[in-house]
Parts: C-alpha cells; sequence; structure tokens
C-alpha cells in the first residue's frame, strides 16, 4: 500500500475485526462458566474440557472446509443464478469471492502482506460457529459422549450453520433473492439452527437420569452455582457487542455502488450493505437487552436462572431487525420473545419428555424463529439488503422484507438446517453405541475418576510425614 489513506483505512477494518474476535471469545468464556454454574458437581471437569475441546475441532475444521462452504453454497444449489457469475451450481470458479479463494492452499489463508481482511474476517465468522457449537454444548451436558459431542460441534459448527449462513447471510444467497429473508444480526443464522439441532439431539439422547419422576412430571435439577451461571451470562452479553460489530461492515462507499453517479457516501452498514451505525445498534441491542430481563424477571417470579437468560433470549428475538428497528420496538419484541421461549421451553418438556439442560433450545432456537417471524411482520416491504437498492447489482432483483419469506426462513433454520440434521446425526451415532455415557458413569458422574484420584492424593499428601 503506497496511498497513506488507503493503507490507514484497511488497517482500520483490520483492527475493527479483530477486536470484535476478541470480545467474542467473551463468548465463550461466559458458555464455559454457565455450563459449569449449571452442571453438578460430579460432570464439572467434563462439561469444561467438553467445551474447550470444540475450539481446536471447530477451528480446524472451519479452516479445512467450513469457510470454503460459506463461499460455495449461496446459490444453494441450484435455487438463484449466481450475481458474480450468472452460474445456479456451486461457485467455486476463479471469479472474485468464488470459494477457490477459500482453500486451505490459497493465498488468503496465510501470511499476506497484500491481504489484510481476509483473514480476521475469517476468525469472525470462525467465533460465530464456536458459538453455535457452544449452544448445543450447554444443552446436552451431563449425559454425552465426549466422541459424540466432537462429531456434534463439527456438524454444526463447520458444516450446517454455514450452509445457513451462505443461503441467508452472503450477498448471493438465494434466500435473500428469492425470498427476502433479512437475518441482520443471526437470530436464525446462527441461533434458530443451533437451538433447532440440539432439539434433534435432545430427542434421541434422551433425558439425565431423575429427570422425570414416574408419572411423567419434570423435576427441577436447577444451577448448582448460580454465581457462575450469572457471571457467565454477563460475560456473553459483553461479548454480543463483538457479535454485533463483526456481523457489520465498518466503512464502505454507497455511492456508487447504490447507482449515485459522482456521490461519495461513506458509512457503516449491516452484512447486507445496508447503512447503518454503531449508535443505532447500540440503543437497540441496550432496549432489547432491557425488555428480555424484564420479561424474563416478570414471567418466572424473580427466578435468577429464567431472569438472566431471557436476557440473552431478548437479544436474540430483537436481533434479526436490529439494524432497522426503532429501540422501543426492539424493547417489546424481546418481551414478547421471552414470553414465547418460557411458554414454549416447559409445554415441550412436558409434552415431549425433552430434557433441556440450560434452556439452549427455548433461548436460541425459540426465541430466534420469533425473532424471525416478528421481523417478517414489522419491517414488511422494506428492502431485504442493500443490495436491492439502485444498481448496485445491475438486473439483481432481491425480494423486499415479508412475513411468508420470513416464515419458511425460519423453518429452514430451525428445521431442516438444524433439527434434522441433529436428529439424524444423534440416531447414527446411538445407532453406533457413542451417543451417549452408561447409566452407571451417568450416576457415579463423569468425573468419578479424576474425583477418586484426587482422594488417593489427598490421602497420600495428608499421611505424609515429609
Amino acid at each position: 500500500m503506497t496511498d497513506q489513506l488507503t493503507a490507514l483505512t484497511t488497517i482500520f477494518t483490520e483492527f475493527y475485526y479483530w477486536i470484535t474476535v476478541v470480545l467474542m471469545f467473551l463468548i465463550h468464556v461466559g458458555f464455559c462458566m454457565y455450563e459449569v454454574g449449571a452442571s453438578r458437581y460430579k460432570h464439572h471437569q467434563h462439561t469444561l474440557m467438553k467445551n474447550t475441546m470444540l475450539i481446536p475441532l471447530v477451528t480446524v475444521t472451519w479452516f479445512l472446509f467450513g469457510w470454503w462452504i460459506y463461499w460455495a453454497f449461496p446459490t444453494g444449489p441450484g435455487l438463484a443464478p449466481s450475481i458474480m457469475n450468472e452460474s445456479a451450481a456451486l461457485i467455486t470458479d476463479e471469479s472474485a469471492f468464488s470459494a477457490a479463494w477459500y482453500v486451505p492452499t490459497s493465498d488468503l489463508m496465510g501470511t499476506n502482506l497484500n491481504d489484510r481482511i481476509s483473514g480476521v474476517f475469517w476468525a469472525a465468522f470462525l467465533l460465530f460457529s464456536w458459538t453455535a457449537a457452544s449452544i448445543v454444548s450447554g444443552a446436552v451436558i451431563e449425559r454425552i459422549t465426549t466422541f459424540a459431542f466432537g462429531i456434534l460441534a463439527i456438524a454444526i459448527g463447520s458444516v450446517f450453520w454455514t450452509i445457513d449462513a451462505a443461503w441467508g447471510w452472503h450477498f448471493d444467497g438465494w434466500m435473500l433473492k428469492i425470498l427476502g429473508y433479512h437475518d441482520a444480526y443471526a437470530s436464525g443464522v446462527i441461533h434458530a439452527v443451533a437451538g433447532g439441532f440440539a432439539l434433534g439431539v435432545l430427542a434421541v439422547l434422551g433425558p439425565r437420569i431423575g429427570k422425570f419422576s414416574s408419572s411423567g412430571e419434570p423435576r427441577n435439577i436447577g444451577p448448582r452455582n448460580p454465581w457462575l451461571v450469572t457471571i457467565g451470562l454477563f460475560l456473553i452479553y459483553t461479548g454480543f457487542w463483538g457479535f454485533y460489530a463483526a456481523c457489520n461492515i465498518p466503512i464502505f462507499n454507497l455511492g456508487p455502488e447504490y447507482g449515485m453517479e459522482g456521490v461519495t457516501f461513506w458509512t457503516a452498514t449491516n452484512i447486507y450493505v445496508t447503512p447503518t451505525t454503531l449508535g443505532a445498534i447500540t440503543m437497540n441491542f441496550l432496549m432489547s437487552l432491557s425488555g428480555g430481563l424484564m420479561a424474563g424477571y416478570l414471567i418466572s417470579k424473580g427466578d435468577p436462572f429464567w431472569t438472566y437468560s431471557s436476557g440473552l433470549a431478548g437479544i436474540i428475538c430483537a436481533s434479526a431487525g436490529n439494524d432497522l428497528y426503532h429501540p422501543i420496538q426492539s424493547f417489546i419484541i424481546a418481551m414478547i420473545g421471552v414470553w414465547v421461549a418460557y411458554r414454549l421451553h416447559y409445554w415441550v418438556e412436558r409434552k415431549f419428555k425433552i430434557d433441556d439442560a440450560v434452556g439452549a433450545v427455548a433461548v436460541h432456537g425459540y426465541a430466534g424463529v420469533a425473532g424471525l417471524i416478528i421481523c417478517g411482520f414489522v419491517l414488511n416491504g422494506y428492502p431485504s439488503s442493500g443490495y436491492s437498492v439502485g444498481a448496485m447489482w445491475v438486473g439483481t432483483d432481491y425480494a423486499p422484507i415479508n412475513p411468508l419469506g420470513m416464515f419458511i426462513g425460519a423453518i429452514i433454520m430451525f428445521g431442516v438446517l438444524g433439527f434434522l440434521p441433529g436428529w439424524i446425526l444423534a440416531k447414527i451415532l446411538q445407532g453406533m453405541g457413542k451417543l451417549r455415557i452408561p447409566k452407571e458413569v451417568e450416576l457415579a458422574g463423569l468425573d468419578y475418576t479424576i474425583m477418586e484420584d484426587a482422594k488417593s492424593d489427598e490421602k497420600a499428601v495428608a499421611s505424609s510425614s515429609r
């Protein structure tokens, strides 16, 4: 880079995404603390290790093929021609933004002084992948094998959420073009798909021993450490600032892209290149958090677990349209999402004997689906993306945001790419005898051997004369 202003802009963008990655790392820290706080003492170390090891598993597979999937599959394939090359097949040619540039051996996948963006942008999406896997991790605590969870983490983290991101986020995404799908901050693209995937796994995995009485009534196996749950969720709230920022493009010239010849207009945009500001999404984020906390407190009669969890559910429900909502709309939508999530959680629990240990399906899945459907009504008629404005892509039409398109999108995210793959993979693992830990291990605790060894060590230390 020889031009100082260009260099400064490039380095700013690089640093912007780098900061989002650092902030989003706190989401994973929060999930670790949250899950340990929700689990019983005899399962603590296994719970921690399970959520820790998804980091290398998802990171390596995301590097090898996950990022490639995002760039290869936006057309379905075959549902909508590509903007870049007019093909309806996999985008694997030599055109700009082709998946061919995102294979492990590409110059864009390593040290390259001529490319300062790809690495940090890759990392931002990677942290989304961790989040998707962590959502599943919390739902299945205390009864899943490490092997099974590793397979499931790779599947949701590097395959299925990546496909739905290609369909619902990518500028070539067929859901944007045909359905008018709009999901600025991932109510569906991450949360609904991961929540649906978790529900599919839980339907096969079964409840923890003792969760239901002989008459079928659910017993409360509540959080064993409410302080860790609280701190974990507050860290997730904090990390969400990075999550929201990573879903934006920090600086973009909309003038020529919107067909305004000779006009220069630099601004921040969302992932769809629709103008927004960090100020606007900050207000909406805080109002949706507040709406979620308030609704959770009221509907649960002050239960700490549901109050804190509902703050997250409120954010997730409003996230689909938080780039365009008025702050009061964000507040109200968050409250509605919490009501839906809370009611559905207990209805599904009783009706289908589903044991969602941390309410992950409710907070992420049900709230995410509600957020997509509500967005279709509240933003009905708005452009689904900046790509549908002006002459950005000549001859390309994008459907506007509409209730039917968002409803179909919610089904695709939660059901087709979430529940169905989770259920199928869990069935396969169950058939292999690899899904669930043995009954005696579950009763004794996954950390039984570790705890017994620690007791022996303590006895040896206590009896030692020197």
